[in-house]
């Protein structure tokens, strides 16, 4: 194993307090950027984080430091670990601590800012669980993370117990490429470590962005990985594995098909003054009656499986005048 990227998240008031809000594991990134921010380690044992953090307050009032920042480490296989550099703002990744301590950071910030003094001591920050932030980036994973631009046509967000969105990205808008990639953070919170990392794979099945290629995919494989999974893996991790390909999007002539298929069904319903639910696997499916975006299962393949590229097709079926 190579060495693992850890940061510790500090808050300092302007009366010589200071507190560490335990670490954050950083290791998965490319060009240096982070992608994948947990808390805590899966190296983490409760020894190296009370001389890790102790370090990182020490540094903290030496330099006279106040507000929120953020001190970063390299760690060894050994479970050394070597100073790196100290981050004096709020980074990307602070909601994976406030899921975990329950410290709204954000507000800490406004708090020291109006010389408050801090309400709490190390002794009363608490470990709660286990959380996971993936960066959502505006770059295809299969191309080496090259930055994408365009329009997002259809956006499908997620949502459910523990999950945490931040986005800023909406239907219709253009992604443009003046801009850092990342478009939105989904930080999922579970009782445990595989608790959250089930819930981000679920979170993530449910993500759809069409118009612009983003790195979904990416941490949809990440959190299927049996390295991550077993928390072994380093800041090589992005270049010591292979991607795989994701299965072609259907179509015009295979979504007009699917559209076909729909509109057969939600007529035949309609002249019964019902809508159609239901149906065997791989039969057409109206989800919801009224004008709306619905979503088809997938069909039948040759070998009784599911056909990848109908794994999601949406379609948007409108009344206009006596037609759809």
């Amino acid at each position: 194993m190579g060495p693992r990227h850890i940061e510790f998240q500090i808050l300092c008031d302007n009366y010589g307090n200071a507190v560490h809000l335990n670490e954050r594991e950083c290791s998965i990134q490319r060009r240096h950027q982070k992608l994948v921010e947990e808390s805590p380690s899966a190296i983490m044992t409760p020894e190296l984080r009370e001389r890790m953090g102790a370090v990182a307050v020490k540094a903290a009032l030496a330099s006279g430091y106040t507000n929120a920042g953020t001190v970063e480490f390299l760690v060894d296989r050994d479970r050394n670990f070597y100073f790196l550099e100290v981050n004096a703002r709020l980074q990307v990744e602070h909601p994976v601590t406030e899921m975990v301590t329950g410290v709204d950071l954000v507000k800490a910030q406004f708090a020291v800012a109006a010389g408050e003094k801090l309400w709490f001591t190390q002794d009363d920050v608490r470990l709660n669980g286990s959380a996971i932030e993936c960066r959502i980036c505006a770059e295809d994973p299969y191309e080496g993370f090259f930055p994408s631009s365009g329009l997002v046509e259809l956006l499908v967000e997620p949502a459910g117990p523990g999950v945490r969105l931040e986005s800023g990205l909406r239907e219709g808008q253009e992604v443009s490429l003046y801009y850092d990639p990342l478009v939105a953070k989904l930080i999922v919170w579970g009782a445990d470590r595989m608790e959250a990392i089930e819930r981000t794979r679920r979170a993530l099945s449910e993500y759809e962005v069409y118009g612009i290629k983003t790195t979904i995919p990416f941490h949809r494989q990440v959190m299927t990985d049996a390295g991550f999974i077993a928390g072994e893996f380093d800041t090589g991790y992005i270049d010591s594995r292979r991607l795989d390909e994701v299965p072609k999007r259907p179509g015009a002539a295979q979504v007009a098909a699917v559209a076909a298929a729909l509109l057969a069904q939600y007529s035949g319903g309609s002249m019964l003054g019902r809508p159609v639910v239901g149906g065997a696997a791989g039969s057409a499916s109206i989800l919801a009656s009224g004008t709306t975006d619905r979503s088809l299962p997938s069909g039948h393949t040759d070998g009784g499986g599911l056909d990848p590229w109908l794994s999601r097709v949406y379609v948007d079926m409108r009344r206009s005048g006596d037609g759809w």
